[in-house]
């Protein structure tokens, strides 16, 4: 199933600088990890903005709930999840 999510990430400004650091350090690497996994398949900044917009892969809903809801700058998100179908007229869908 493909999913388009969108975050927005807001840390809080007097987050202590050593802790913001290691929880952006550790949401790169399980981004990076879920991206080579084939999981997270897309994954695009917004221009001027802290967010990001993403389609990930996985078997269900509940997976992707579970991926989002363990990153660790979740807590400082607010993510909108749109599931996607294939387009009838996509030329996957029409070799």
């Amino acid at each position: 199933m493909l999913f388009h999510v969108r975050m927005d990430v807001a840390v809080p400004r007097d987050l202590d600088p050593d802790e913001r650091t290691r929880l952006v350090t550790t949401e790169k690497a399980r981004a990076l990890e879920l991206q080579r996994s084939g999981t997270w398949v897309h994954l695009w900044r917004v221009v001027g903005q802290y967010s990001n917009i993403s389609v990930f892969d996985v078997d269900s809903s509940d997976e992707l709930h579970e991926i989002l809801w363990n990153l660790p700058l979740f807590p400082f998100m607010s993510i909108a999840v749109t599931p996607l179908t294939e387009h009838p007229s996509a030329l996957s869908a029409n070799p």
